[in-house]
């Protein structure tokens, strides 16, 4: 039998042993509510408290404003950085209906739960942090501040997924809650920050040519080709109307160069780099497509993996292992050989190949992460994220 709010006698039960141990670790800003239905046990309020649980389930406990603010602060002309967030409708009518139909509250939270391995983990980590006497209270919210972070991510309804956590400089792809390839990545300045988002990936480009971004144009490539006439043969650079290499040349002193120094908006002419065993981007490049501009791709520098802090790149991941990754995404994610992959490589000419079995890739900001054995991994936040983003306690 329900009461006036839909409520069974069994739900309630079922839900006040959820909120009793926080299972979910939604309570947040909602105790004081919890305990007045904990004493009360009046519908109205739990109705209430189940909407406000729900939220926090879905859209994290960080207080979104604060931090959107926070980051508007810190955007500038020279300052880039971008943190997704991918809020979940929680509606209270669709709620109350649920429970006016019987439905289990574990049923009602299930959409809202995070289905990444990382959940899990670092929910694991904290309650066993919480239980342990004298936990260091800083790492305690550490943790907690990550495992929010995960109800961040784009709702993901694969197993499978490329995880970039950028603080570890490390990309992996995990599939069915396993590590199947793992490896250092380097990603963007404290100052042109890779961003936070999910997309799925699309297609690989072996032998790409770069084209050079106009922002890049603007602020590096004009500025230094003007002090130095020879700049654009050094990095084999080519100027054309637009990014297509057979569309005719042009030279750099017709195209009035000075008038595109720094600045915003288009530039009526485009930079390119060839596809070459030099190219800058390497040999591969994986796309996911976002209005960011950023992908994964091979690197000339590879000397820069030796160092333990790699924030060296204008917001796109340059990897350490890239045929490894290109082996295993055409193996386990297009329709193509490795045979007939390799032989488009080695042409040393531009080739696009489909992705034909999804893969979801997300750039992820965990300063604490589980490895596989189950160790705790605290890493340093630079990016200031640790600092910007405030619990709802």
């Amino acid at each position: 039998m329900k009461d006036s709010e839909g409520w069974h006698s069994g739900q309630k039960s079922e839900f006040m042993q959820i909120l009793a141990s926080d299972k979910y670790a939604s309570l947040c800003d909602q105790r004081g509510l919890y305990e007045k239905v904990r004493k009360t046990k009046d519908s109205k309020l739990m109705s209430k408290l189940l909407v406000a649980y729900t939220d926090n389930l879905a859209n994290s406990c960080i207080d979104i404003p604060s931090f959107k603010s926070a980051q508007d602060e810190r955007k500038s002309r020279t300052f880039k950085t971008h943190y997704e967030i991918y809020r979940q409708k929680v509606d209270p009518a669709q709620i109350k209906m649920q429970l006016a139909a019987g439905w289990s509250i574990e049923k009602i939270l299930k959409p809202y739960v995070p289905t990444y391995r990382e959940w899990d983990r670092l929910l694991s980590a904290y309650r066993s942090l919480q239980r342990q006497e004298g936990a260091d209270p800083v790492l305690v919210h550490k943790v907690r501040l990550n495992l929010e972070r995960v109800k961040l991510l784009k709702p993901e309804t694969s197993k499978n997924y490329a995880l970039v956590n950028i603080p570890e400089y490390r990309v992996r792809i995990i599939e069915n809650g396993k590590t199947m390839l793992s490896m250092k990545v380097i990603v963007g300045k404290t100052r042109l920050q890779t961003p936070i988002f999910g997309q799925d990936l699309k297609y690989i480009v072996v032998n790409p040519q770069w084209n050079v971004p106009d922002s890049i144009a603007r602020n590096e490539i004009i500025p230094k080709t003007l002090k130095n006439p020879n700049y654009l043969k050094k990095q084999r650079l080519v100027i054309r109307r637009d990014y297509n290499l057979d569309s005719p040349a042009l030279s750099f002193n017709a195209v009035n160069p000075r008038a595109y120094v720094g600045g915003k908006g288009p530039v009526p002419f485009k930079f390119i780099e060839p596809p070459s065993k030099r190219n800058g981007l390497g040999r591969v490049k994986f796309l996911f497509p976002n209005h960011y501009s950023v992908y994964m791709h091979d690197t000339q520098s590879k000397h820069l993996f030796k160092r333990k802090v790699r924030t060296y790149s204008h917001g796109c991941v340059r990897l350490e292992r890239p045929n490894e990754l290109l082996k295993y995404i055409i193996e386990h994610y297009t329709n193509l050989s490795w045979e007939e992959a390799k032989e488009k490589y080695d042409s040393l000419k531009t080739h696009y190949i489909a992705i034909t079995k999804r893969l979801p890739v997300h750039t992820a900001y965990f300063t604490t992460y589980i490895d596989d054995d189950g160790t705790l991994r605290v890493f340093k936040d630079i990016y200031g994220y640790d600092r910007l983003q405030k619990l709802k306690f």
